[in-house]
């Protein structure tokens, strides 16, 4: 049998195939993410020109927003004089009571009845004894650190030191800072937190030359007639910030009570001068300049 003839190659085969090659429209080149244009956007972004305030005080006011709680700020015992110090103190009232006192309530009072403290030491729970001692003078420690009933001078339940803060826990900080002056007179907690008003009431029975607590329990315990006023020569307000940057006259709640207490029990003793007043810690530079607009 022959063998079968062998055809010649057909055009088909003959003709090489070609690579496939995508077309124009998918070989656009890509976008290089870091081109100099894009570079020079992206630097744009991330670094923004800086503006430069025409106002200063908008200036001061904007970096005080921003201001972290345990930066730096006003401490009003030290920086102002006790003028200024009780023209913020009045001005808070207003604005907390939504009214203008009137000349003559004004004139009732007096810039004595505000307590400066020693410029140069700071004003933290360490330090607090020794502003307190400064503050009372040559008596602190008769009025301060003695511990026994005088009948017809010094009665029970009356603290001749009154501290008001803004929470228990910074209550209990600044009371660690009065440790050494409480060794003989034991100071009282005025607080709701893990103390009970009937524990706080005995507590009252003896002789306190030193308290400190919240607006509202204070309140609460002089409504009750176990806490009295009657040796009261000092106030110390703690306006410290907290972590969230509020103050005894800022954090909303409290602050309607603190100014409660104030209007209730201590405005006349203020006014009569036998009660003084003392700021305790810095205030944030904005809520200083919301009270009062032109600071010193």
């Amino acid at each position: 049998m022959a063998p079968a003839e062998s055809r010649p190659p057909t055009a088909a085969s003959r003709k090489s195939k070609k690579p496939h090659r995508p077309t124009k429209s998918l070989t656009k080149k890509p976008t290089n993410p870091f081109s100099a244009k894009t570079k020079k956007k992206l630097k744009q972004k991330k670094n923004p020109p800086s503006t430069t305030l025409a106002n200063p005080e908008q200036s001061t006011a904007t970096a005080a927003e921003d201001e972290p709680a345990g930066a730096s700020g006003v401490i009003l015992s030290a920086a102002m004089t006790p003028a200024r110090q009780l023209e913020f103190f009045l001005r808070s009232f207003e604005r907390a009571a939504k009214m203008r006192l009137s000349p003559l309530e004004l004139d009732a009072y007096s810039e004595r009845c505000m307590v400066p403290l020693e410029e140069g030491l700071s004003q933290d729970a360490e330090s607090f004894s020794d502003h307190v001692k400064g503050a009372f003078g040559g008596s602190w420690k008769e009025e301060l650190c003695e511990g026994k009933l005088e009948e017809g001078t010094v009665d029970a339940g009356s603290p001749v030191l009154l501290v008001i803060s803004s929470a228990a826990l910074r209550s209990l900080e600044l009371l660690r800072g009065l440790k050494m002056l409480t060794k003989e007179c034991r100071p009282v907690k005025l607080f709701a937190k893990h103390m009970k008003v009937e524990e706080q009431v005995e507590l009252l029975k003896t002789r306190v030359n030193i308290a400190c607590g919240t607006p509202s329990r204070i309140k609460k315990l002089i409504d009750m007639e176990a806490l009295s006023l009657s040796r009261l020569k000092l106030v110390v307000l703690d306006i410290q910030r907290d972590a969230k940057s509020f103050t005894l006259f800022t954090l909303p709640q409290v602050s309607n009570e603190f100014w409660d207490l104030y209007k209730g029990y201590l405005v006349e003793k203020v006014r009569g001068g036998d009660t003084r007043i003392c700021f305790y810690g810095a205030m944030s530079a904005k809520d200083v300049k919301k009270v009062l607009p032109s600071v010193e």
